[in-house]
């Protein structure tokens, strides 16, 4: 019997171990997520996620630890779970044959006891007025649309998310990340996997950054990014070198090609500085930007410790 309770994790993992062979995929990792939460796995192809998420959807068996998701043991479990869960594969759910996005669907939501309104789910994933049109002649955002679309039809508790927006424009995928934010409002937990740090960044509650199937961090976004620095950057006034600018700056620039760039914990302070150099000698600094970091950053600086912060799962 499952535990639905609010107060329980809908997925807790301890000790995760799966391997192939002599290679360990998954090394004894540790982790849980809350009910109604986003949470998202990041890593390099080959870190341990696939492992992961295919163990929690129940299709494949680890070799040792404990795993619970929405209170059951997926390797075991039945039709009680597969009804409370939703899967959004990376590649395509369903052949691109000659059967219509209305069809697909129907044949997806007969096999849950208390499927979403079609109609409903078509127009949530941005197919309104595809109803009756094939899979084959949709563009592969569209049919990208229709694999959402087969994972939401059981309106699941649980909704796995695998790269969910490989393919789609910019507009596209802003609508889907709307979508995701909408489904979290519901009460719906999200496991997220995806390379867009930006897409992870918007959307994720936390965060789990896997390297060599250990988990190297697991915070919330913006908790991983305290560490990080906001790079600056202006292109040099003609005539100008680094040694003419004021110290605080001069200290730390890098120069190349005439554009000017630091990173630094304190942007505002940097500013101020350098704005008042600029006021000073009538100048105008052009192509002034400043970046704050972003989950990218945080991200690659994780990876490139190579595992060793082991300790943070």
């Amino acid at each position: 019997m499952s535990d639905s309770s609010p107060t329980t994790p809908a997925v807790a993992v301890r000790g995760l171990i799966k391997s192939y062979g002599p290679v360990q995929a998954v090394r004894g990792i540790s982790f849980e997520v809350a009910s109604g939460e986003v949470f998202a796995l990041l890593g390099p192809n080959g870190a341990g996620k696939s492992t992961t998420v295919e163990i929690l959807e129940g299709h494949r068996s680890a070799d040792s630890g404990d795993v619970s998701v929405l209170g059951f043991d997926p390797a075991v479990a039945g039709r009680e779970f597969r009804d409370r869960v939703g899967i959004v594969l990376q590649e395509a759910t369903i052949d691109t044959s000659d059967v219509t996005v209305a069809e697909a669907l129907d044949s997806f939501g007969a096999a849950y006891r208390h499927p979403r309104d079609r109609d409903e789910v078509i127009e949530m994933v941005g197919l309104t007025g595809k109803q009756n049109v094939r899979l084959k002649t949709l563009s592969g955002g569209q049919q990208r649309r229709v694999d959402m679309a087969l994972g939401l039809i059981g309106d699941p508790d649980l909704i796995f998310l695998d790269e969910p927006t490989t393919g789609f424009d910019p507009e596209a995928r802003r609508a889907a990340w709307e979508m995701v934010k909408d489904l979290r409002s519901l009460g719906r937990t999200i496991i997220l996997t995806t390379h867009y740090m930006e897409e992870a960044e918007y959307l994720a509650d936390r965060v789990a950054v896997l390297m060599g199937g250990r988990i190297v961090a697991c915070a919330a976004p913006s908790q991983l990014l305290g560490s990080e620095k906001s790079t600056v950057r202006f292109r040099l006034p003609d005539g100008a070198c680094s040694a003419d600018l004021p110290a605080l700056v001069a200290a730390a620039v890098e120069v190349s090609e005439g554009v000017a760039a630091l990173s630094t914990e304190r942007p505002t302070a940097l500013l101020a500085e350098l704005a008042g150099w600029a006021v000073a000698r009538g100048i105008e600094l052009a192509e002034l930007t400043v970046n704050p970091p972003g989950l990218e950053d945080a991200y690659l600086q994780l990876i490139g410790t190579g595992g060793e912060l082991d300790d943070a799962d």
